[in-house]
Formats: C-alpha cells, structure tokens, sequence
C-alpha cells in the first residue's frame, strides 16, 4: 500500500519538474499548501488531517498536473484511500462558555448618548425658536 502511495507520489513529483513547474507555483495553482503537495510528492500524505482532504487533494494536484486520475485510481486504489490516524482533540473546560459581547455589557451608553444629544438639540432649538419670536 505504501509503496502505491510512493510512487504515485513520485509520478507526481516527475510530472511537475517535468513541466517545470515549482511547488510554490503549484501551490498558487491549486491553493494546497506546499507543505501538502511535497507530503504528496514523498509518499507521506497520511500526516494529512483526515483521509478525505488527502483524496481531494491527490486528485486535484494530479488534475493540476494534467495527468489521467481516473487512470491512476483504477491502477492504484490504495493510493487513493487513504487511511489516516484518528487525531484526538482535547477540548478544555471553558471553551462551551458563552461569550459576552465585545462591549463587554454597555449596550446602553450609545442609546443614551443619542438620546442626550437629540433632547440638547430639541432643546436648542425650542429656545432660538422662542428667542426669535417664532413661538
């Protein structure tokens, strides 16, 4: 299984320098990190997260690479279900906390500042009005 892993790997690897392309090249092309493509390329894609970004990636840097994949799969299955180990997450006490909002709580003081300022102006405006003998 490895070895299918590797030389796919390998095929890979040939093709790209083949086209002279560069993995920081094929990382812009196709948006995986190089750091995937060159486990890719080395045969070491079970250091990816879970089996299935692994498959999605192999088959879009061999589409990338304008190799037959479908060709590939059927001749080497293994290499394209790829089983990886289970991480374990370990989840701290505090992280189903509800959080507060970012005004830590002073949701009002806006409200009550515009409503300070619109009672200013009203009552501005009703003493020019008087002033001016318009009331």
């Amino acid at each position: 299984m490895e070895e299918s892993i590797k030389y796919v790997g390998n095929l890979f690897k040939e093709k790209r320098k083949e086209l002279g392309i560069s993995l920081k090249e094929a990382e812009n092309a196709t948006s995986i990190r190089s750091g995937y493509l060159e486990a890719i390329e080395e045969g070491r894609v079970h250091e990816f997260i879970s089996g299935v970004y692994a498959q999605g990636f192999i088959k879009q840097y061999g589409s990338f690479l304008g190799m037959d994949v479908e060709l590939l799969k059927k001749e080497h299955p293994e290499a394209f279900f790829v089983h990886t180990e289970k991480h374990e997450f370990s989840y701290g006490i505090g992280t189903l906390e509800v959080r507060g909002s970012m005004g830590g709580g002073v949701k009002w003081l806006p409200n009550l500042l515009w409503a300070l300022v619109s009672v200013l102006v009203l009552a501005a405006g009703w003493y020019c009005a008087k002033y001016l003998g318009i009331l």
